[in-house]
This record gives C-alpha cells, structure tokens and sequence, in this order.
C-alpha cells in the first residue's frame, strides 16, 4: 500500500505543541516531555514545575466521538468509587475529558508497577478477584455509545479490510477459504449460546495494561472498553502453553472472580472463537494505521510476504484450535 500524501494528524505534535496543550489546562511545565510506548493514540510523561510529572493522553482524531470517549470516562470513575484499582482520568475545573485544537485530551496521575507474573498463581488469583468486582460495577448497566465486540467488527470487517489490498494475490486463495471455514466456526459458538450476557469490560486485558504494585493489580488504559462477555477480560491472563497449564491458571482466576461475581461456565466455549477474533482485528488494525508514519518505523515486518505466510500458518493452527474441546474448570 502507498503512504499519503497527507500529513498525519499526530505530526502535530511537536514538544512545543504538548506542552502548550498542557499548559493551557492549566498545568505549568517545567519542559520535560518523554513519549511513552502507545500507538493507537499518544501518551507523555509531562514534567511538572515543581510537582510530580503527570501522564497526557492524545486521542487518535476521529477514532472515538466524545460521548464514547467520556462513558470510558465515567467507568472508570464508577470502578474508583467502589475502590477498585484502577487508574482514572484527572479532572479539570470538573472535566475529565479535555480539548486542544483538535485533539480530545486526558490527563492521569502517574503510577509506577511491574507486568504481573501470569505463572503465580497468587497473582492470577488477585486479578480474578479484582475482575470479579470489576464485573459487578460493569453489569450495573450497558454502555450507550461505546461499541460491542462482535463479529462484524472484529471479525468480517477485519477480513474485508485486509483484503483489500494487503494480502498479497498469491495467497489472496487461501486467505478467502480458510477465513470462511474460520468465520463459521465462530458463528457457530456464538450461536450455541446465544442468550450469554454482555457487560462493560476493560476489553484489552493483556500484563501490559496491568500494573502490579504492592501485591495489588491495577488497571489501565480503558480505552478498548466496551460490551462483551466476561470471558473476554479473562481468556488473555491464560498463557499458550499446553492445555494442562492454561487448565491450572483458569482455575486460579476463576477462584479469585467468583469470590464477587458468578461466572457462567458456558463462556469457556467463547475463549479460541475470542482469540481468533483478536488475531483478525490485530492485523486489521495495522492495516487501518498504516498511514501513520509511527506504524511502519515500528512495524517493519508488516505487510510483508513473509508476515502473511505467517500469519495464514497462524490461523491455520487456530481453526484446529477452534476444534478442540474447552477447557475444564477444574
């Protein structure tokens, strides 16, 4: 694919710019700006004169409207009130969601903490129970604006998008067959059980958006948030090793999750159709951003024969995987 022409909206952000959009919340810098690992939107470190520096969220133009921006917002706000370790948006004269020519802003206390270890059985047992509370607050009512994850979006849209023009003709054959038989076997766990309950959910709940700090996990980044079933905030704490293990640490976060919340069992059938959903919507994703000159710098491997052959091979060994048993609470 062919780079716009068009400057990216995010080349704006020159130091200068930063500190002036946090200086116009009121904020006075001392000048120090480090960018923190984000690519879907843009997120500083801000040093503040004289106090501890804070965090600043640039929201990617476009992506989210306001009204969705500010129900991730209010969830997390929700999630604090029930003292739920989570890490919300600071508030400015009452507002949380800010603006700065063009750009819809957020601003965090920064908090400090380790990737928990998904091998520790303590650990997978703290966040079961703190996704268990977390569940709660989420099943108190539904998101109005924020999006649910679904097939079409995750799923066929993301098959649409890569084909047109990303997967190279040569395996364009393959790539159509083999998401077919994929995109069938999903429906078809979907439908087993069509009545299981959606709730709001972090919805991106990988050891990168946790912070494990003074035996506690908390919770960051709700920018993924949306409707979708527990299940959802539960399968990526699972590793990929073998069966028997990912057995183990279910068991584990199962354990510490219904302390607070039920959980119901048939959710277990939704975790590889969940997992094949997100390695879809993944590849559609870079392929969404590819216009962002932050995309290809730090993707190079991207859109190449080779990544494709790859992830064909990938998707191969997870329609097998779809046909697999679930796995057992034990």
């Amino acid at each position: 694919m062919t780079q716009s022409s068009q400057p990216h909206p995010f080349e704006r952000l020159t130091p200068d710019f930063i500190l002036d959009a946090i200086e116009a919340q009121g904020f006075l810098s001392d000048g120090r700006v480090l960018a923190l690992n984000s690519y879907e939107n843009r997120v500083y470190q801000i040093g503040i004169d004289e106090k501890v520096p804070i965090i600043a969220k640039f929201y990617r133009p476009g992506r989210w409207t306001d009204a969705q921006i500010q129900e991730e917002h209010d969830f997390c706000d929700e999630l604090v009130a029930q003292d739920l370790s989570v890490v919300p948006p600071m508030r400015v004269q009452g507002q949380s969601l800010l603006h700065y020519q063009g750009f819809p802003i957020a601003l965090y206390e920064r908090r400090g903490g380790r990737a928990p270890d998904l091998d520790n059985p303590d650990h997978l047992y703290q966040l079961g129970r703190t996704l268990g509370r977390m569940h709660l607050v989420g099943a108190v009512k539904p998101f109005t604006h924020r999006p649910t994850l679904d097939m079409q979006s995750f799923g066929y849209q993301s098959i649409e998008r890569l084909l047109s023009g990303f997967i190279p003709a040569s395996l364009e054959p393959a790539y159509r067959s083999l998401t077919q038989d994929l995109m069938q076997r999903i429906e078809a766990a979907f439908a087993l059980y069509p009545d299981i309950r959606y709730l709001r959910v972090h919805g991106d709940c990988h050891g990168g958006n946790l912070l494990w700090r003074d035996d506690l996990a908390h919770f960051v980044d709700f920018d993924d948030a949306r409707m979708a079933p527990a299940i959802q905030d539960l399968w990526m704490l699972l590793s990929e090793n073998e069966r028997s293990q990912r057995e183990l640490q279910l068991a584990e976060v199962l354990a510490g999750y219904e302390e607070f919340a039920e959980f119901d069992p048939r959710e277990l059938h939704l975790i590889e159709p969940l997992r094949t959903l997100r390695m879809l919507h993944y590849s559609a994703w870079l392929a969404r951003r590819w216009e962002d000159p932050a995309f290809p710098l730090n993707f190079p491997w991207f859109n190449t024969e080779r990544y494709w052959g790859e992830h064909i091979l990938q998707l191969r060994e997870q329609l097998s995987a779809l046909n697999e048993p679930v796995l057992r609470i034990l």
